[in-house]
């Protein structure tokens, strides 16, 4: 795939500087999509080497010094859905081709070849680890907070600083999302291998193996495996958990990072089209307007049932996936997911 360099005189760093000293209060998202740029472009547009600096995004060292920071928020997000967690990064645990964070309170799976660009960040007394894909597409970021280690932040940027800090960034064009695919003649065969799966990770090396994917087996599965549910299934799920104290999984993740909240949920608060969740230590921000198909999702492993309330968007990209959690068994969760909404 050829490599693209935003140069273009409308988005030009010195554009995109002036775009953003006349919005001061937009959020970086937004303004990017005003802009017709990526998100990683216009941060990119800020580099000085002192507040913003272009730093080495390889996950070994990056989480070494992620690690000594003490407790900040993580945030991972896709088009239809932010997660956020405070919290300590502890217990990396690196791999080639996946890595992960297995704290009490950030628990993350990270794919290394997505994490592409990465930044620090400082405005004010805010600070900030920003990381994106090739695409220039936001994949994990760590804010700081009042109690984070800043003596830690400061030996961060020093020690992976690149040396190049240009304000100018390689993009690469963003990969189009996968349209459900599936073959409706080999049902039988996706049917009776799913009844044989004996953990939750051997579906897609499934769905791989008979040429489909997640959403396209979902469509022609069926029940017991595959339920199409309301899209207002997705709030109901999270008001029931949050009324009955069912402590639940939530997943949230883009091509290069999922983070997980384990546990319960109590603040439920619609505000236009987003849907919250606001409580102590975790936030949900989703979009209750993205939500094009809800599946309920039955795969069987070896300590029982992995059941799931799984949301996609209009074009088939996965948004979030809610669990119940073990704790010490997901019966409760398994009652509630049976009161959910079904689709048409």
């Amino acid at each position: 795939m050829s490599t693209v360099v935003e140069t273009l005189p409308a988005t030009a760093p010195e554009s995109l500087r002036n775009a953003i000293s006349a919005n001061p209060k937009a959020r970086a998202r937004d303004l990017a999509d005003t802009l017709g740029v990526t998100e990683a472009a216009l941060v990119a547009a800020q580099v000085d080497g002192v507040q913003v600096v272009r730093l080495d995004p390889a996950l070994d060292p990056l989480f070494k010094h992620i690690q000594a920071l003490g407790p900040v928020l993580a945030l991972t997000r896709n088009e239809s859905a932010v997660h956020e967690r405070d919290g300590t990064y502890v217990d990396y645990r690196s791999g080639l081709h996946a890595a992960m964070v297995l704290g009490p309170d950030i628990d993350l799976r990270m794919f290394p070849r997505h994490w592409v660009h990465a930044f620090a960040v400082t405005k004010g007394a805010r600070r900030s680890v920003q990381v994106f894909d090739a695409a220039g597409d936001a994949v994990h970021k760590v804010h700081l907070r009042e109690a984070s280690d800043i003596a830690a932040f400061e030996a961060l940027v020093d020690t992976l600083r690149l040396p190049d800090q240009s304000d100018t960034l390689a993009l690469t064009p963003r990969e189009p999302v996968e349209a459900a695919k599936s073959d409706p003649a080999r049902v039988d065969i996706l049917r009776k291998e799913w009844a044989a799966l004996t953990d939750t990770h051997q579906f897609l090396r499934l769905c791989s193996k008979l040429k489909m994917n997640r959403l396209g087996a979902y469509r022609i599965a069926g029940e017991p495996y595959a339920r199409l549910l309301s899209p207002a299934a997705i709030e109901a799920a999270l008001r029931g958990a949050a009324k009955a104290a069912v402590p639940v999984m939530l997943f949230v993740g883009n091509r290069g990072c999922i983070q997980i909240h384990g546990g319960l949920i109590h603040r439920i608060e619609p505000m236009g089209p987003w849907l919250n969740v606001l409580d102590p230590g975790f936030n949900l921000h989703l979009r209750a307007d993205h939500l094009a198909e809800v599946w309920l999702v039955n795969k069987p492993t070896r300590h029982g049932a992995a059941i799931s309330v799984e949301a996609f968007d209009k074009d088939g990209a996965l948004i979030l996936q809610l669990f119940g959690k073990r704790d010490p068994d997901t019966a409760r969760w398994d009652a509630l997911v049976e009161t959910l909404p079904r689709g048409a």
